[in-house]
């Protein structure tokens, strides 16, 4: 028995099928499960790249018109990747000093803390790519998570480029905040422009509470929950927008009140005017800045200049020797605080009045009890007082080593003062503003006891006869029992146990309408009001 085996015909290599690749494999699946992943990358990539374009236009149009540059276009670079760091919270070490010891520099400048973050929520609101309404042929949006994580991890890829390169220069940034800061930043306002393109939806914060503490997430999920928390974090945003525009305005007030010392600091730090238009951004870049250490001011806590040097409206401890700077012109001389200071605390005043009005407005609208108008305005209270906190910790930082150790607010402190200043002006405001809104001209005169007639008080001539055809059956017999002047109607009034002039109730009490003086009472009323009148006037 013969045993054939057949060989497989020989083909070349150039004939054999190719087998495709694991990386192939892996970039084919990963498109197929992630669709619009490498937009959302590309979009985060972008993002960063404009704010490292605004800083490099920036710094290297001041550096080539400025007549004596101390270093070359690698400097200018190495500061614009420095200066994009620092914009995001990232503290900046200083190498070149003249005691040879590095110095921190850690002091954000909040105005541009809104670039990065302003191009990070529009990147990431245009990864969803989210169809209108109207357009019904439109690709369907990008998946949330996969627009945020994209977007995230583009800004994060060139974010740690842009560090390695800023480790070169004069200005380091520090690893930690480097670690800290950026993600924090990027994972915040992509979450925000993700969160808003597809239509601020509740189900993603109703996740986050599960990890809660059941009363914390009772409170964060009760009965009316979205209502009560949109109310209170409007209600904050009102509350620290105030806190900023009156911190402005003292800023404003003394730096005019200054204005001799700040323009003579302003000519004093340079010459040129390429170094003064310099001096020029960095104080507007700082006014935010400035606005806060002011509203820190008005809480009470006040602000640091240098370690052991803390400034409020009670006392000015004498500071260090500073460097002569136009915004430090506006703070109060040393010594103790004057009455003129104490005026300040109109503000923290004036926020938590602003917020009672705004929960106020939403509390007449939903007819809340006292307690739940309370209750709402200390949420946000205690929002408002988290936000100031935040953003006293951003405004603040060091500027060096021992005495410039500390420059700023201190956020605790600025917190809590807040949230006492808040509790104590708003919640009776909202409470008072609520009893305000509520009482109606006819219960407040009841209230003041000029608002019921007695029974056999003769009736105003002017009171005008009531429409019995247009009125309410109950409100129409009234009316009419009221015109008739005898003593049936007081009768009537005693049988049913009302007030005279008081609107008889839909439902009135068992046996009153079967009672026979009152049943002849009611039809011989009813009678002579549909008969016409006899009366030469007509009445």
């Amino acid at each position: 028995m013969a045993v054939v085996i057949r060989m497989p015909a020989y083909r070349p290599p150039s004939a054999r099928p190719s087998r495709p690749s694991l990386l192939s494999l892996l970039l084919t699946r990963l498109r197929d499960r992630s669709p619009g992943l490498a937009a959302s990358l590309l979009g985060g990539a972008i993002a960063a790249g404009l704010g490292l374009g605004f800083f490099s236009v920036l710094v290297m149009a001041l550096w080539v018109s400025s007549p004596y540059p101390d270093s070359g276009p690698g400097g200018a670079l190495h500061l614009v990747a420095a200066l994009w760091l620092l914009a995001h919270g990232v503290e900046l070490v200083r190498s070149d000093t003249l005691s040879g010891a590095p110095a921190p520099v850690g002091v954000t400048p909040l105005l541009l803390l809104l670039l990065p973050a302003l191009l990070l929520y529009r990147g990431a609101k245009d990864a969803v790519d989210a169809p209108d309404g109207d357009d019904a042929d439109a690709p369907p949006p990008v998946r949330a998570r996969t627009a945020w994580t994209g977007v995230v991890a583009g800004y994060l890829g060139v974010g740690g480029c842009a560090a390695l390169y800023a480790s070169g220069g004069e200005l380091r940034p520090a690893w930690g905040w480097v670690a800290v800061c950026l993600p924090l930043l990027a994972t915040a306002a992509a979450g925000a422009g993700v969160w808003t393109a597809y239509g601020r939806p509740r189900e993603p914060l109703l996740r986050l509470a599960v990890v809660l503490p059941g009363p914390v997430r009772q409170l964060l999920t009760g009965r009316d929950t979205r209502v009560r928390w949109g109310t209170a974090f409007r209600a904050s945003l009102a509350g620290v927008a105030v806190f900023f525009g009156g911190g402005t305005l003292l800023l404003a007030v003394s730096l005019v009140a200054h204005g001799d010392t700040a323009w003579a600091s302003f000519l004093q730090l340079t010459e040129g005017w390429t170094g003064r238009f310099a001096v020029l951004l960095l104080c507007v870049s700082l006014i935010p800045n400035a606005a806060v250490w002011s509203a820190s001011y008005a809480v009470g806590p006040g602000f640091a200049l240098g370690a052991g040097h803390v400034v409020n409206p009670l006392a000015a401890d004498p500071a260090p020797l500073l460097p002569p700077f136009p915004l430090l012109a506006a703070v109060p001389a040393d010594g103790p605080g004057m009455p003129v200071n104490w005026l300040a605390g109109a503000v923290p005043v004036a926020a938590g009045l602003t917020m009672a009005w705004f929960v106020v407005g939403r509390a007449a609208g939903r007819r809340w009890s006292a307690g739940r108008t309370a209750g709402v305005m200390t949420l946000a209270a205690l929002l408002c007082a988290l936000l100031l906190a935040a953003l006293a910790g951003l405004a603040g930082g060091p500027l060096g080593v021992a005495a410039l150790s500390r420059f700023g607010p201190l956020w605790w402190q600025t917190g809590a003062a807040t949230g006492a200043w808040l509790l104590a002006a708003g919640v009776p405001a909202a409470l008072l503003l609520r009893f305000w809104r509520g009482l109606s001209l006819a219960s407040f005169a009841a209230w003041l006891g000029f608002g019921k007639q007695k029974p056999g008080e003769e009736q105003s001539a002017e009171k005008p006869k009531s429409d019995a055809t247009s009125a309410p059956a109950p409100t129409a017999v009234a009316a009419l029992l009221s015109d008739q002047g005898d003593g049936d109607t007081f009768e009537l009034y005693e049988a049913l146990s009302l007030e005279p002039y008081e609107v008889l109730p839909s439902a009135p009490p068992p046996g009153a309408w079967e009672d026979e003086a009152a049943r002849k009472a009611r039809w011989a009323a009813l009678r002579e009001a549909s008969e016409p009148s006899d009366r030469p006037d007509g009445s």
